[in-house]
């Protein structure tokens, strides 16, 4: 028993292969053009250059961890999910509230902008990664826990996207102008992602992919630095509840995997 999970721990830390150079190289242009939309007068122009990298980044872990037809499924399942959920959002104002995209980005499906559903698709199975190293078990805990750390990365994403004129929330709502029925249908959209997540890529045993939870990290430091210091003007607020949030999480699966 104590030797089989030796050589499971061993094979989750192996070193990286093709995909996980890959993923790493995405990661590493994620991160470059994060630096330069931050620093340009028309970051949007680079938002889905950003996102676009983020999915494929994602991708290539998911792959590098559980094998390309079940990455591929569990990425596309992610994906699809969270366009259903913002289609169905800005008809019905279920389950997020009352919301409609601008023109903005593009191109759009039934109002809904396609970078936005491939946003589901690379931090979904990000926060599953984290959920998995904080939840061995995995089942129904660590799906909560995964819909939480997916949920804590929308107190950045919302009023990043307010800022940059994205979408318009109908009423507005007490955190930057999102209203409280916002996050409860992140939540409850999360869980049913991370459920799909892991039914797609398998349930497994942690460790999880390091390129996804590196994924979670670093977008974690990042937007706590963005708000804190890089946006004009700064929003301490936010760069205090995200960090705090994403930063807990992030903390938590990194002190599993280390002490594991």
């Amino acid at each position: 028993m104590g030797r089989n999970k030796d050589e499971h721990g061993r094979a989750g830390r192996r070193r990286p292969g093709a995909w996980g150079l890959a993923g790493g190289g995405l990661l590493v242009g994620m991160v470059g053009a994060q630096v330069v939309s931050g620093v340009r007068p028309r970051p949007v122009k680079l938002t889905s250059v950003v996102v676009g990298l983020l999915g494929g980044s994602a991708g290539a872990f998911l792959a590098g961890r559980h094998g390309a037809r079940r990455a591929a499924g569990a990425f596309g399942a992610a994906t699809a999910l969270g366009y259903a959920a913002e289609w169905v959002g800005v008809r019905a104002g279920v389950p997020f509230g009352r919301y409609s995209y601008t023109p903005v980005l593009r191109p759009q499906a039934g109002g809904v902008p396609v970078i936005v559903a491939v946003a589901w698709g690379g931090m979904g199975p990000a926060a599953h990664a984290a959920a998995t190293e904080i939840v061995p078990g995995g089942g129904p805990a660590r799906w909560a826990v995964g819909a939480a750390a997916l949920t804590a990365w929308d107190l950045f994403l919302d009023p990043q996207m307010l800022r940059l004129g994205l979408w318009t929330w109908e009423g507005g709502g007490p955190y930057r102008g999102v209203p409280v029925s916002n996050f409860a249908g992140w939540f409850a959209v999360s869980l049913l992602l991370m459920a799909v997540v892991e039914a797609s890529a398998g349930r497994t045993a942690p460790p999880a992919s390091g390129g996804l939870l590196t994924i979670y990290t670093v977008m974690a430091a990042m937007e706590t630095l963005a708000f804190a210091a890089v946006f004009d003007p700064p929003d301490r607020l936010v760069a205090a509840a995200g960090g705090a949030a994403m930063g807990t999480f992030a903390a938590l699966a990194w002190r599993a995997r280390w002490r594991r």
